[in-house]
């Protein structure tokens, strides 16, 4: 079989594939995906290198002792990430192919799978697209303009026993880590994570702590890799050459995240912290050294806003850093070290770029927004609708008025009292969560999620509960603040990726051991994302926010969570030219 007939039967409906003809000796390829066109070349048969599925390699049985089976034993191509939105959308393009069935039989993790590609064939199903999504949802309206939206990504996870070890599932992977940085009380671990009657399932359970790193409680988290697509390393076809597709014109677009969730345990217990978020892709959630001075910046200035406390170097200025600020340190505003890749970096100092035409850079960070987490109070569980931000404002005050500020039902949702402290600054609005879409209720699930564009012009976030949007906030809320001299942050820009866990941590909620129920498991039923079909968008590693170089340049920061900062990374930190009297 071609390579071209390959990809012609594995290409989903919304793709076209033909031949261009040659360049040389090289064929060439185009894809178009909804009207945008990317051309691939050259081929692997130029190479030497085999374009029959069946056909066999040297190196082969150390991967793929079966080179018909199960399509879950092709390698993760993506860098990092849970998904992308705007950009955390761009998956890569592992098309589906027909193969011998794996046996599950010897899986000794959840839904019987285990690491060593014991999982079932998802047949025909690994598309951006999944094809048991309904056509219906193939479109929505979007709750700020009311045009339509497309979809460009979806997963309904309808297989049951998949597994999300590392490289046994083309869009999602877990970690297996401990995640020290805020304090949790679990361990994650892969084998917690499974499909299960058409659902994603994380679960927590209390187990033996000498099973369990020393821990006394195992659950999960699982990420989705940028939606990046492009041509991958896919039977036989050793083709590395990544394509994100873009748009031809440089430009941030809207995104509409929604995931359906049951939540875990009861809407009457306190404990859990479950969570549905999103976080730019230079920063991967769980590796320390990695968000040194990136998370939960979003930010593209040079001031004080980029500096160490939020200080200007050998001085106490401006006095709203050290006022007003968290209640549990003195009111010192920020503990965070800076901005370590921000638009102040000096030229020649390592930065992803891009660089802007004056010779500056864009400030890069990895910012935070969240479809949920969720908590119980006295009156029932409710799900903060959140964003985290620095630089801060004096006091955490962002600007609330009602042009910036909009709250859809007042009798459902309230500002969250809880606005900041030294590490983050929180746009939160906490509002009450469907009581009966609980694990220890009906088990019904509650469509939970974000539509936002980022940027300063015009740019929001909109929060969605229970499938009506909740809350709004414009970008001129994080406007600039004339006490604390910082500028105004944009509504994160850069490609973001998907994650969801179970956490159990006294940072987040109070613990009411005596009455929590263990094991516990979050599920959820469907993740999509959303376009407008005239400004489509996705991929992880954007021209005017390149992300894979600088990934790749410090892989072991992106792959060693025990290292907690960038200089235990062995990594200097780029110049600030503020540091230096406003010279580099």
């Amino acid at each position: 079989m071609s390579c071209l007939a390959i990809f012609e039967a594995l290409l989903a409906p919304e793709w076209s594939l033909q031949r261009l003809g040659s360049q040389r000796q090289y064929d060439v390829l185009q894809v178009t995906f909804y009207g945008f066109r990317i051309e691939e070349g050259p081929s692997p048969k130029a190479w030497g290198m085999p374009i029959d599925m069946h056909a066999s390699e040297p190196d082969d049985i150390l991967h793929n002792p079966d080179p018909c089976g199960s399509v879950h034993e092709l390698p993760f191509f993506v860098r990092s990430g849970h998904g992308s939105l705007n950009s955390q959308p761009g998956y890569p393009i592992i098309m589906h192919f027909k193969g011998t069935l794996q046996t599950t039989q010897g899986g000794f993790n959840l839904g019987g799978t285990n690491a060593t590609g014991q999982v079932p064939i998802m047949s025909g199903n690994f598309q951006l697209i999944d094809l048991d999504t309904p056509k219906e949802a193939y479109t929505r309206t979007s709750f700020d303009s009311g045009e339509e939206w497309v979809l460009v990504f979806s997963d309904e996870f309808n297989t049951d026993g998949r597994s999300f070890y590392p490289g046994d599932d083309p869009w999602w992977e877990a970690v297996d880590l401990h995640y020290w940085g805020t304090n949790d009380l679990e361990w994650y671990d892969p084998g917690q994570i499974t499909t299960q009657n058409g659902a994603l399932r994380i679960k927590i359970e209390k187990v033996n702590p000498i099973d369990n790193h020393d821990l006394t409680y195992r659950s999960g988290m699982v990420r989705v890799y940028c939606l990046r697509l492009r041509l991958s390393k896919l039977i036989g076809l050793f083709h590395d050459s990544l394509a994100p597709i873009m748009l031809p014109q440089r430009r941030r677009t809207f995104v509409f995240l929604p995931a359906a969730v049951t939540l875990p345990g009861s809407n009457t217990v306190s404990g859990l912290w479950p969570a549905v978020w999103t976080m730019g892709n230079l920063g991967r959630a769980g590796f320390g050294a990695s968000l040194d001075g990136m998370w939960p910046y979003s930010y593209d200035s040079c001031d004080v806003g980029t500096l160490p406390n939020q200080t200007h170097p050998g001085t106490e200025t401006p006095a709203a850093a050290l006022q007003n600020g968290d209640p549990t340190k003195d009111g010192v505003l920020s503990f965070l070290p800076g901005q370590r890749l921000s638009a102040c970096t000096c030229p020649g100092e390592s930065h992803p770029g891009p660089m802007r035409t004056d010779g500056s850079y864009v400030g890069r960070s990895a910012p935070e927004i969240d479809i949920l987490e969720a908590t119980v109070e006295s009156d029932g569980g409710k799900v903060s609708l959140s964003a985290q931000w620095a630089p801060f404002n004096a006091a955490y005050n962002w600007k609330n008025t009602t042009d910036n500020l909009h709250i859809y039902d007042t009798t459902k949702t309230v500002l969250n009292s809880y606005k900041g402290g030294v590490y983050q600054q929180t746009t939160s609005g906490l509002s009450l969560a469907n009581q009966d879409c609980y694990e220890l209720k009906t088990q019904c699930f509650a469509v939970y999620g974000f539509e936002y564009k980022p940027g300063f012009d015009q740019s929001y976030i909109t929060w969605i509960n229970d499938g009506k949007a909740e809350w709004s906030i414009r970008a001129d809320g994080m406007g600039s603040d004339t006490q604390t001299e910082i500028s105004a942050r944009p509504i994160p820009q850069e490609p973001m990726y998907i994650i969801a866990n179970l956490g159990f941590s006294t940072n987040f909620a109070q613990l009411d051991l005596d009455m929590l129920t263990f094991p516990a498991t979050m599920s959820i039923d469907y993740v999509r994302v959303y376009q407008p079909k005239d400004s489509l968008n996705i991929g992880c590693d954007p021209q005017d926010f390149p992300t894979a170089q600088y990934i790749d340049t410090y892989a072991d920061a992106y792959a060693n969570f025990n290292i907690s900062t960038w200089t235990d990374a062995g990594q200097p930190w780029p110049k600030n030219r503020l540091k230096n009297g406003g010279t580099c």
